[in-house]
């Protein structure tokens, strides 16, 4: 016996499990809350179970919910793919995607990403985890994320890391410090004056450590952090000086913020997208994967050559 259902009530199905309610479903997919109903009542029907638990305060999938929802996700991310060889569906997707990225990058790099994403696909959702270079590989390899964005993976055997550019690590400090109007600074002139530094959950202190084997501090930094944006904050009040991702800066333009590059030694990461292997990227993903690939020519590349240009 044949299956009495159609792509109408698979996307009203999707509809609901992303957004978690009748009535915003039925504004996402342009028709009204009693038709999306009838839609998810002749799904049930024709599969012969429930597949939301309905309350006048909440939705909820049943188990056998739970269990069906991959397999639709499937089907039309599948359908989705084939799709987007034939016509422009950009303005109906609906969908999500989830990117898992360090806090570093995620801060001035990958706003730019999303809000083109947005006017490309606006109805489909971001979720974006600024997580540890750490955290990153377990989202990734545990399928909480569709991809990362971070400096570290290229060791792991379950996941694939592709470069997306190098860069180089700098002195941040405020534009009124003794170290501001410099073209260059060594490592050990940094530690002549008060710094901060990450602790030891961070992978840029992993990084550094290894780089920096040779370079002793005289004294241990004033403030240690698990992130560089927070350690950012802290040098703009004051607190003193440190070394940071050159992507983790803001522009040229901020009024207190500036950088000076390092040496002796010169200490670059790589910063690549982080995939499971044998798992492929749902069209959303894909789309998102491509939009990081252009912005990061627009975006990140200059940010990365007015760094080398100070430094020359």
């Amino acid at each position: 016996m044949g299956i009495n259902f159609d792509l109408n009530d698979l996307q009203a199905f999707r509809a609901v499990v992303e957004l978690g309610s009748f009535r915003r479903a039925a504004e996402a997919v342009n028709i009204s809350q009693p038709a999306l109903s009838r839609r998810i009542e002749k799904l049930e029907e024709a599969l012969g179970v429930r597949l939301f638990e309905r309350t006048t305060r909440s939705v909820t999938l049943t188990t056998v919910g739970r269990v069906f929802a991959p397999s639709a996700e499937q089907l039309l991310d599948d359908l989705d793919v084939a799709l987007l060889g034939i016509r422009d569906v950009s303005s109906s997707r609906l969908g999500h995607v989830t990117i898992a990225c360090v806090p570093s990058v995620a801060y001035y790099f990958l706003p730019n990403v999303i809000a083109s994403y947005h006017r490309r696909f606006p109805r489909i959702r971001v979720k974006l985890l600024d997580l540890s270079a750490n955290e990153v590989l377990g989202a990734v390899i545990g399928g909480e994320a569709d991809f990362g964005v971070s400096f570290m993976g290229s060791q792991e055997s379950e996941v694939e890391f592709k470069v997306l550019l190098q860069e180089r690590f700098v002195a941040a400090c405020r534009r009124d410090h003794p170290l501001a109007h410099k073209k260059r600074v060594t490592w050990s002139e940094m530690y002549e004056h008060e710094y901060l530094s990450v602790d030891k959950t961070s992978g840029n202190r992993l990084l550094l450590d290894q780089a920096l084997a040779a370079v002793a501090p005289r004294a241990p930094s004033v403030c240690e952090t698990r992130h560089v944006t927070t350690m950012l904050g802290l040098i703009e009040a004051g607190l003193g000086v440190a070394a940071v991702p050159s992507m983790a800066m803001p522009g040229p333009d901020h009024p207190v913020l500036t950088s000076v590059p390092l040496v002796e030694p010169v200490v670059r990461r790589r910063i690549g997208i982080v995939r499971r292997r044998g798992r492929p990227l749902t069209p959303a993903a894909q789309e998102f994967h491509r939009e990081i690939m252009e912005m990061k020519r627009v975006s990140a590349e200059p940010h990365t050559r007015s760094r080398r240009r100070a430094a020359s």
